[in-house]
Order: C-alpha cells, then structure tokens, then sequence
C-alpha cells in the first residue's frame, strides 16, 4: 500500500488508542466492520475519503488532522518532520508537553556554545 494509507492508518491508530477505543468500538461508531478499521490502520486498505471521514468522526478528531505534515516525497530531509511529528502524535498530551519541553532545553544549551 502507498505511504500515505500507511501514515494515516497509523495516525488513526494513535488517535483510536489515545481515546482508549477499541476498533470494535470504533467500528460501531463509524458504522463499518471492525475488519476495516483494523485494515485502514496498517495501510492495508485504500480507504476512501468517506470511510476515513467516518473513522475520523468516530473518533472525535478532525479530518484534517489526520493529513496534517504528510509529505509524499521520498526524500529523508522532509520525512524527517513527519516521522517526528507522527511519533509524538502517538503520545499522550503530558508526554508531548514533557517531549516539547525536552527539545526546548537541548536548543537553548546549543544556544549557549
């Protein structure tokens, strides 16, 4: 499946489990099977904007969200964003906050040499 079925099913994944649903549950809410919530997730599935649109509301999360930062070139300069971006995602809003903290303080001491 192409990068971008796979970043949005991880997205959806990290959005799915940071809201402590199953993807039964999210499958009832999305009025689909749960068989296709679990295929979206691991980029298995070329989902349609609709089914997607559907997950996203069961979820509780803005479409838009889920394709916010993705750059479809292969070139690691721009995919390093996005992987960092999707890595933090998967973390709870307190470890994100503690993350950003983090990378605040490692450049204000590269500031200082």
């Amino acid at each position: 499946m192409s990068q971008i079925a796979s970043i949005i099913g991880q997205r959806i994944r990290s959005y799915r489990q940071l809201a402590g649903l199953s993807q039964e549950k999210v499958a009832e809410l999305a009025g689909c099977h749960p068989t296709y919530v679990g295929q979206v997730e691991r980029g298995e599935k070329n989902a349609t904007i609709e089914g997607i649109s559907k997950i996203s509301h069961a979820l509780g999360v803005p479409l838009s969200k889920l394709f916010e930062n993705i750059d479809d070139t292969e070139d690691l300069q721009s995919e390093m964003p996005s992987k960092c971006y999707d890595l933090i995602l998967s973390r709870s809003l307190s470890e994100q906050e503690q993350t950003y903290q983090i990378l605040v303080e490692i450049y204000k001491l590269k500031e200082m040499e």
